[in-house]
C-alpha cells in the first residue's frame, strides 16, 4: 500500500517524505487555502519540490491537484484541467464525481492528461470512474463513518468490483480523508492501493502506548556501561 499526504504545506510534504516515504500527494481547495498561499503559487511551490527532489513524472511521484469547484461543465473543466496539468508532468487533475465531470476525466485521458475523480463515496460512482479509464479513484472514508455508515464494506466492494472487470491495478483506489489508523488498517485490508492523510494522522498511527512503555521498561534495564 502507498501512502499519499493531504497537505499544501511544503514544510509537512517536506517532513512526511524524508520521516515517513510518502508516495504522492493529494491536495483540495481546503489544503490551499490552509497553506496560506494563492492556489497557483501553492501548487507550481510544489511541483518546484518535487524536482528539486528529483521526482519528476506521475509514475514517481503524483500530486493531485483540484480544479475549480465552481465548474460544473465539461468543456470548462476540460479546459482548466489543461491548464493545470502543463504545470508539471506530475499532476493528476482532480474531477468531481459527476456526469460532466466523468464525461471530462473521460476526454482528459484520451488525451494522455490522468486524472483522480474524487468526491465519491459509493461503489457504483467508484466503477463509473474505472469504465473511463480514470488514473485514481478517492472514494471518502472519514465524511462516510463521520455519518454512521459501513466504511469496511464500501472499500471492500470497491475492490471486489474492480477485480470481477479487470479495473483493479489500473484504476487504483486512493483511499481519502482517512482520519484514523484503524481506517488505514481497514483499507489495506480490503486491498486498496492507496491511502491518503494529513501528517497528523500518520503520526498518531505511528505510535502506542505500548511502544512507549517497552522502551521505557529497556531503558530502566539498560548496561550504562555498555560501549
Amino acid at each position: 500500500m502507498k501512502y499519499f499526504l493531504d497537505s499544501a504545506k511544503l514544510d509537512e510534504i517536506d517532513q512526511a517524505y524524508n520521516s515517513f516515504g510518502i508516495d504522492g500527494i493529494t491536495t483540495n481547495p481546503r489544503h490551499i487555502m490552509l497553506s496560506g498561499k494563492p492556489f497557483m503559487t501553492a501548487i507550481t511551490d510544489i511541483a518546484a519540490w518535487v524536482r528539486q527532489q528529483g521526482l519528476e513524472g506521475i509514475e514517481r511521484f503524483p500530486v493531485s491537484v483540484e480544479i475549480d469547484p465552481y465548474l460544473e461543465e465539461t468543456e470548462a473543466m476540460v479546459e482548466a484541467a489543461r491548464r493545470i496539468a502543463a504545470i508539471s508532468p506530475n499532476f493528476a487533475i482532480k474531477i468531481p464525481c459527476i456526469p460532466s465531470g466523468i464525461a471530462a476525466s473521460r476526454r482528459l485521458e484520451a488525451e494522455g492528461i490522468r486524472t483522480n475523480v474524487t468526491l465519491v463515496f459509493s461503489p457504483a460512482q467508484a466503477l463509473f470512474a474505472a469504465r473511463n479509464g480514470a488514473l485514481f479513484v478517492s472514494p471518502f472514508i472519514g465524511w462516510k463513518e463521520a455519518n454512521g455508515e459501513d466504511t469496511r464494506q464500501y472499500i471492500q466492494d470497491i475492490v471486489d468490483i474492480y477485480m470481477n472487470y479487470g479495473y483493479y491495478g489500473k484504476t487504483q483506489i486512493i483511499c481519502a480523508a482517512i482520519r484514523t489508523g484503524r481506517q488505514m488498517v481497514d483499507c489495506a485490508v480490503a486491498g486498496a492501493d492507496i491511502v491518503t492523510a494529513g501528517l497528523e494522522v500518520y503520526k498518531d498511527a505511528m505510535m502506542h502506548p505500548y511502544t512507549r512503555q517497552g522502551m521505557d521498561v529497556f531503558r530502566n534495564a539498560w548496561d550504562h556501561t555498555a560501549k
